[in-house]
Protein backbone atom coordinates (compact mmCIF):
# COMPACT_ATOMS: atom_id res chain seq x y z
CA UNK A 1 0.00 0.00 0.00
CA UNK A 2 1.25 3.63 -1.04
CA UNK A 3 1.44 6.19 1.70
CA UNK A 4 0.43 9.31 0.11
CA UNK A 5 0.12 12.82 1.77
CA UNK A 6 -1.49 15.57 0.49
CA UNK A 7 -0.32 18.84 1.80
CA UNK A 8 -1.66 22.00 2.15
CA UNK A 9 -3.96 24.03 4.60
CA UNK A 10 -7.24 22.30 4.25
CA UNK A 11 -7.94 24.75 1.00
CA UNK A 12 -10.14 23.36 -1.67
CA UNK A 13 -7.18 22.69 -3.79
CA UNK A 14 -6.30 20.48 -0.91
CA UNK A 15 -9.19 18.66 -0.92
CA UNK A 16 -9.55 18.45 -4.34
CA UNK A 17 -6.25 16.83 -4.84
CA UNK A 18 -6.56 14.20 -2.02
CA UNK A 19 -10.33 13.47 -3.61
CA UNK A 20 -8.47 13.02 -7.49
CA UNK A 21 -5.65 10.82 -5.79
CA UNK A 22 -8.05 8.75 -4.27
CA UNK A 23 -10.51 8.53 -7.49
CA UNK A 24 -7.04 7.63 -9.77
CA UNK A 25 -6.03 5.05 -7.47
CA UNK A 26 -9.40 3.36 -6.98
CA UNK A 27 -9.46 3.39 -11.32
CA UNK A 28 -5.86 2.02 -11.43
CA UNK A 29 -6.53 -1.17 -8.49
CA UNK A 30 -3.87 0.34 -6.74
CA UNK A 31 -4.43 0.29 -2.81
CA UNK A 32 -3.42 4.14 -1.16
CA UNK A 33 -3.55 5.76 2.45
CA UNK A 34 -4.55 8.97 1.81
CA UNK A 35 -3.12 11.54 4.86
CA UNK A 36 -4.05 15.39 4.71
CA UNK A 37 -1.28 17.17 6.61
CA UNK A 38 -2.27 20.59 7.36
CA UNK A 39 0.57 21.38 10.20
CA UNK A 40 2.87 23.86 8.69
CA UNK A 41 5.91 22.73 10.23
CA UNK A 42 5.41 19.47 8.90
CA UNK A 43 5.21 20.75 5.60
CA UNK A 44 8.03 23.21 6.11
CA UNK A 45 10.19 19.79 6.62
CA UNK A 46 9.45 19.28 3.45
CA UNK A 47 10.84 22.40 1.97
CA UNK A 48 7.38 22.94 0.18
CA UNK A 49 6.61 26.46 -0.56
CA UNK A 50 3.63 26.07 -2.57
CA UNK A 51 0.43 24.30 -2.08
CA UNK A 52 -1.48 21.57 -2.54
CA UNK A 53 2.04 19.13 -2.69
CA UNK A 54 1.73 15.43 -2.86
CA UNK A 55 4.06 13.51 -1.15
CA UNK A 56 4.50 9.35 -2.24
CA UNK A 57 6.26 7.12 0.20
CA UNK A 58 7.92 10.28 1.38
CA UNK A 59 9.33 11.72 -1.76
CA UNK A 60 7.87 14.99 -2.96
CA UNK A 61 6.09 14.78 -6.26
CA UNK A 62 4.73 17.69 -6.97
CA UNK A 63 3.69 21.10 -5.50
CA UNK A 64 1.83 24.42 -6.41
CA UNK A 65 -1.05 22.60 -7.96
CA UNK A 66 -3.91 20.03 -8.53
CA UNK A 67 -1.57 17.13 -10.24
CA UNK A 68 -3.50 16.34 -13.26
CA UNK A 69 -4.86 12.60 -13.64
CA UNK A 70 -1.98 11.41 -16.12
CA UNK A 71 0.73 12.40 -13.82
CA UNK A 72 -0.84 10.68 -10.74
CA UNK A 73 -1.77 7.29 -12.48
CA UNK A 74 2.61 7.91 -14.01
CA UNK A 75 3.50 8.04 -9.61
CA UNK A 76 0.99 4.98 -8.64
CA UNK A 77 2.12 2.83 -11.76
Amino acid sequence: MKQIKVLGSGCSKCLKTAEVISKVASEVGVDVNVIKETNPEAIMNYGVMSTPAVVIDEQLMHSGSIPNQDAIRAWLS
